[in-house]
């Protein structure tokens, strides 16, 4: 992957509003270019998904609304779960054939066009390499993969199959982040230059998974698998011989974003965490890591923390701070919001040009008390008008099928994704060692 920056030497304001003079409310995103093969345009595509438990049934509801796939095959050893999908689909009008086992869904489905490989993490490698050397391509959600060799194996080959490779961070593909990133930050510079960023994600304390008794699986299928029993295979997340624990469950997403927005990957991170609350996991169960990352702008420094013992602090999300104003995003667009700075020249303009909304009223009740001679004045906020009417993965699914038609380049190809997915190793490493962690350019590329 080449090294890349989303921080070029800026347009100034004049120029930025000729740029987007007559733009109004569309705030569309480009034609992307082409990237692709395989069938012709209006053909359906024939798909496969491996792994039909909570992140599959997700993926397989956000299709539903994407014309012209077709769904001919479920993948998944829990009869349970891929009971579960089979009739889903076939309620929606699909007739897929059920497997358990995904060496013997390759030897007979010889049309496929791609496959979702929704699996445990440290399956996901095996999984996608097979099927890329058969000649299909793949949309894997993220981790890449449970470890470095397994995640660097995939871009490896994707790059000596040729075929095509989707890493599951659907923020790239959201509107709303592609809208502040390409648009308020690259183009109308309204943060100035971003010094800081903060993210996170918590959760209040929850119940480990269960299943139904009579759906146990085998201990010979387990065994088979890679699970040491049911209790892991349905809480592997939070053992380290299967997943990342919550840094990459949850963390890979908005470490994914931090590099998307900077430009780069960060040169090293900090961090402390622990288990210290749950006794059945081996994951710590609160993480906090600090990232620093050298753009074109300067050093930023990026601070990151997943808890999962509360649900404080303000829901999830990734917050770019910088001289002249800071953009709060997240999925949930009730928690988005623009700030700008005092100091910084008007806005106006961009409201005219439907960049930004009208200023959301955040001011606390009049007080005659002045609480400190140091307090900056208070932040002006604005809304984010674009609004996603479909479920957060389904623009980015589009977008891998709309790469395997030619119609478009993929948002996440598993080189891209890569330097991300090694931020959060070496974030994870940072937390286990209490050390500062170093990553070098020539690490985060393939």
């Amino acid at each position: 992957m080449k090294s890349f920056s989303f921080f070029p030497e800026q347009p100034n304001r004049r120029t930025f509003l000729k740029m987007t003079a007559g733009a109004g409310a569309a705030l569309a995103i480009g034609n992307i270019p082409a990237f692709g093969i395989n069938p012709e345009k209006n053909d359906a595509l024939n798909i496969a998904i491996v792994g039909c438990g909570a992140q599959g049934r997700v993926l397989l509801e956000a299709c539903m609304k994407i014309p012209n796939i077709r769904f001919v095959a479920v993948c998944d050893i829990w009869d349970y779960a891929r009971e579960y999908a089979r009739r889903f689909l076939k309620k929606a009008g699909h007739e897929p054939n059920a497997y358990t086992d995904i060496e013997d869904m390759l030897s007979k489905e010889k049309n496929l066009d791609g496959v979702l490989v929704a699996v445990p993490d440290f399956w996901h490698a095996p999984h996608t390499n097979m099927c890329l050397k058969a000649g299909i391509n793949v949309y894997c959600e993220k981790m890449m993969s449970n470890t470095i060799a397994g995640a660097r194996s995939m871009v490896e080959t994707m790059k000596s199959t040729g075929k095509l490779l989707q890493i599951g961070h659907q923020r790239r593909s959201n509107p709303r982040y592609l809208v502040t990133l390409n648009r308020l930050i690259k183009e109308a510079n309204i943060t100035g230059r971003i010094t800081a960023a903060n993210a996170q994600w918590n959760r209040a304390v929850a119940d480990d998974l269960g299943w139904p008794k009579n759906a146990a699986l085998p201990a010979e299928t387990l065994q088979k698998y890679g699970f040491k029993d049911m209790h892991v295979f349905r809480n592997w997340r939070w053992f380290r011989e299967y997943g990342g624990g919550p840094l990459s469950d949850l963390g890979a997403h908005q470490i994914d974003i931090f590099n998307w927005f900077f430009g780069t990957a960060p040169t090293n991170v900090i961090g402390n965490g622990g288990v210290d609350y749950y006794t059945t996991h081996e994951w710590f169960d609160q993480a906090m890591v600090v990232y620093e990352y050298q753009t074109a702008q300067g050093v930023a420094r990026a601070f990151y923390q997943v808890l999962t013992t509360t649900s404080a602090g303000g829901g999830y999300f990734e917050e770019f701070m910088g001289v002249d104003g800071t953009i709060k995003i997240s999925e949930n667009p009730n928690i988005t919001s623009i700030f700008r700075e005092a100091r910084a020249p008007s806005w106006e303009p961009f409201i005219r040009q439907k960049l930004l909304a009208e200023s959301i009223d955040t001011s606390a009740p009049k007080s005659s008390a002045k609480v400190d001679a140091r307090e900056t004045a208070a932040l002006a906020a604005y809304k984010l008008p674009i609004v996603l009417n479909k479920a957060i993965h389904q623009p980015h699914l589009e977008n891998f099928f709309a790469a395997i038609r030619g119609e478009a380049k993929l948002n996440c190809p598993a080189d891209e994704a890569f330097a991300s997915e090694i931020a959060v190793f070496k974030a994870i490493e940072a937390v286990d060692t209490k050390k500062l962690v170093t990553l070098t350019p020539e690490e985060a590329h393939v």
